[in-house]
């Protein structure tokens, strides 16, 4: 066995003296372990990048480690020019003629002159064909190109269905999804659109956030109707209407129809499925280097194609479970545009994102540029190993070092600054976090015939034989890559067009219902057009008024032209609640041809003046109304229920009079009960008085008769003053017995008032009860007409009804 053919190590190439101009022959092996910190590898035109990352690609099929390959260039499908034989003959349809003219040689001999140089470069860094052999048994190659038959068709169908629960669960994750999913659509669509400043960028962020928190199936076509529709009323603080009208909605709903209905645009909608899982394993569970060749797409079309790959990719990430090995990688060839140092293209925030998690589960992020200047090295500051080349100006210089610092920190600045200097071509400086210092190496050969960028026919040709890649068979998504390789799929079915929209795209002007009913999965909503209007009537008599809803359904719509076969008078006129009507179908269902008049706003105008005319000359009221109250009956409201409704009424009036009449009662009760309550305190007073003037009287008689028994002879003043007192307070004590006798009979006086005032109340508590009894009452009968002002035609819309 070679020394390079270390398990888990790539053969990267070997140690070189700087100021040498020779190998000094140490083999450069690259643990792969370390690639989960990911890797960043930068150098100008020439400087051997290319190289160097097909290399470390090379080596990881031959790992048996699968990868997503973004190729913005077209220079990565030199991975599948691999030719075992290294025979003129492999080599001669995937030459570059334009070289062979530049150095006189005919194809053949340049041909020949090419494949000796691979076996003469092979050699000399100890590879052969038989390694080349393995490379091709070790993984498949693919070349897909989205928005293109040219290689395999690639479909984005799938990518905009819900993230897994993984995603939803994590709040900053999703977020990030729907920015980026919404602003890379919106790109596509032409709009210039900021998240904050953009309704257009915020409906759809709403519309996203609310169907995928919710699982909805949501497809390009779905999402023409949620803008039309959105299952929302307000957007903010703001009503739906006034932040994005409905007129407005419908343009922006246009141009996504547009879009999705444009030829050009299908080659969008048909292939392999963009499915992460199924794209780095085969059917069989052989790893799959999948190259996404967007070379030939414009600079909208690569943003949104490499914003959805890259949140397909997270999605897939987050629902595998950690590891410390490489599991797969990730590899963008030109970086430049997609992670820029102060810009937010929708790429830049999932691929922050993977490179701050990634590492958890295994995936390899490596990133490569030759426009070091316009690179985010903030958001680089969780790579672990750094490839740097030949580099072309001094700023050049000067950013790498600056973003090395902040990556690695603790770097010699003069000592870097000494290499890069001395760097040639194929030469880099290795600096990984994983090792005690730096390296410089030179890159080894290439298994692969580098020719450049591929041509969109040299790409049919290589892939005209290989299938696409086939959906995964169901399984728990949890399951780790390696078990791909016990799951079986179907062969993938014929590319096909999918069908459009199954629910029709209307113009705004023609609002539409749907009605309630039994709908669901396999459900068929059938139109027909739902008049809601409200007929009012009059009483002159009484000045009373009353308002009816009218609710009237022509369906089918078969054959209906414009103004003509809507028989509003053979409508069914329905009994349902305004509000048990939808703006939005159920989960599911399918939708009937609509006739081409009924998806026009004019139609819509003529059907609603028929039903003002229809309406004014059939609709009459006949209502009843009760002299008493002067109330007056509902529309279609039954003799029972309307005086049932009179009884509520009755006793709510009785109960707020019974109120008043004990409230004023209660009033005259207190008042008379306070007049006893003092009273009877004047009675208790003019008793203690009575008695406290017996008690007096008593002793000025003892006093006096005490005195006669002492024998005194004569009878002093003292003794005839007591007699005469005694004599007195005789007299008052009897007078204060008539006060008290008094008092008594005032208490009794006013506990009869405060009997008879209760018995009043009885009286008129009874009289009440007689005075409301609607039941008893006569009730007059009105018919009543509407004028033709009276009546207002609320809507006429599209209604659909589940079937």
């Amino acid at each position: 066995m070679h020394q390079y053919e270390k398990l888990g190590s790539f053969y990267l190439g070997r140690h070189h003296d700087p100021g040498g101009e020779e190998r000094d022959g140490g083999l450069l092996l690259y643990d792969s372990k370390d690639l989960v910190t990911h890797a960043v590898c930068v150098g100008m035109t020439g400087s051997g990048k290319t190289g160097l990352c097909v290399g470390l690609l090379e080596e990881a099929a031959l790992d048996g480690i699968p990868a997503l390959i973004i190729d913005p260039k077209g220079d990565l499908g030199n991975l599948l020019l691999t030719f075992p034989d290294l025979a003129p003959g492999d080599f001669r349809p995937w030459i570059n003629e334009d070289d062979a003219r530049r150095k006189g040689l005919d194809p053949d001999e340049y041909a020949a002159a090419q494949a000796r140089l691979w076996r003469e470069g092979l050699a000399s860094w100890g590879l052969d064909g038989e390694r080349i052999r393995r490379l091709r048994e070790s993984a498949e190659f693919a070349i897909y190109t989205p928005g293109s038959e040219a290689g395999l068709p690639i479909s984005i169908l799938s990518s905009f269905q819900a993230p897994p629960r993984e995603v939803v669960d994590d709040a900053d994750l999703f977020r990030d999804r729907i920015a980026s999913t919404a602003t890379s659509l919106l790109g596509l669509l032409g709009v210039d659109a900021d998240p904050i400043q953009s309704r257009e960028h915020i409906l759809l962020s709403n519309l996203l956030d609310r169907l995928w928190r919710e699982g909805a199936e949501v497809s390009l076509g779905s999402l023409i109707q949620a803008i039309q529709a959105p299952p929302m009323e307000r957007v903010g603080v703001l009503d739906l209407e006034s932040f994005f009208p409905s007129r407005d909605r419908f343009k922006l709903a246009m141009l996504l129809n547009n879009l999705l209905a444009a030829p050009t645009f299908q080659g969008w909608l048909s292939g392999a499925p963009l499915d992460v899982d199924s794209l780095l394993y085969t059917a069989a569970g052989k790893p799959r280097h999948a190259i996404f060749s967007i070379a030939h797409l414009s600079e909208a079309e690569r943003m949104f194609f490499v914003s959805l790959l890259l949140n397909q990719t997270l999605g897939w990430m987050r629902s595998r479970p950690g590891t410390t090995s490489l599991r797969a990688i990730l590899y963008m060839d030109e970086i430049f545009g997609f992670m820029p140092p102060v810009a937010e293209p929708p790429s830049k925030r999932p691929l922050l994102t993977l490179l701050k998690q990634a590492r958890a589960y295994g995936l390899g992020v490596v990133l490569a540029t030759q426009n070091p200047v316009d690179l985010d090295y903030k958001g680089l500051s969780n790579t672990g190993t750094w490839m740097i080349g030949r580099l072309q100006t001094e700023r050049d210089k000067a950013r790498v070092l600056e973003g090395l610092e902040g990556a690695a920190g603790g770097i010699d600045r003069q000592e870097m600054e000494r290499i890069l200097a001395g760097l040639g071509k194929r030469v880099f400086l290795l600096h990984n976090v994983h090792e005690e210092g730096p390296s410089v190496f030179q890159t080894r050969w290439v298994m692969s015939y580098l020719r450049g960028p591929l041509t969109r026919a040299q790409i049919g040709r290589l892939m005209e034989a290989r299938p696409p890649a086939a959906a995964p068979a169901a399984g728990p998504a949890t399951a780790p890559v390696a078990a791909a390789a016990q799951r079986s799929a179907p062969p993938p079915a014929p590319a096909e067009v999918p069908a459009p929209p199954s629910r029709p795209v209307v113009p705004p002007e023609v609002p539409q219902l749907f009605l309630p009913g039994s709908a669901g999965p396999g459900s068929v909503y059938t139109p027909g057009v739902l008049g809601l209007a409200r007929v009012h009537y009059f009483d002159s008599r009484t000045k009373r008024e009353v308002h009816q809803e009218e609710v009237a359904l022509v369906a089918p719509l078969d054959g209906v032209r414009l103004g003509l076969d809507l028989d509003w008078e053979g409508a069914d006129r329905l009994e349902i609640d305004e509000r048990e009507l939808r703006d939005t179908p159920a989960a599911g269902t399918r939708f009937a041809d609509l006739p081409g008049e009924a998806a026009k706003g004019k139609s819509y105008a003529t059907w609603k003046k028929e039903l003002s005319d229809f309406l004014y000359r059939s609709c009459s009221c006949e209502l009843f109304k009760s002299p008493t109250y002067g109330e007056v009956s509902r529309p279609l409201e039954s003799e029972r229920d309307f005086r049932v409704r009179l009884g509520e009424r009755a006793r709510e009036e009785r109960d707020e009079e019974t109120a008043k009449l004990r409230a004023r009662h209660a009033s005259k009760a207190e008042r008379l009960e306070e007049r006893v309550r003092k009273a009877r305190q004047a009675v208790e007073r003019e008793r203690e008085q009575a008695k406290g003037q017996r008690l007096q009287t008593a002793i000025s008689v003892g006093a006096t008769l005490l005195s006669a028994f002492t024998g005194r002879k004569r009878l002093s003043y003292s003794t005839l003053g007591r007699a005469t007192t005694a004599l007195r307070g005789a007299g008052r004590m009897g007078k204060e017995k008539q006060d008290v006798e008094q008092a008594e009979e005032t208490v009794e006086v006013l506990l009869q008032q405060l009997e008879e005032l209760n018995s009043e109340l009885e009286a008129e508590l009874a009289a009440l009860e007689e005075r409301f009894d609607p039941a008893a009452e006569e009730l007059e009968r009105v018919a009543l007409r509407p004028r033709r002002s009276d009546v207002d035609i609320r809507t006429v819309a599209l209604a659909w009804r589940p079937g």
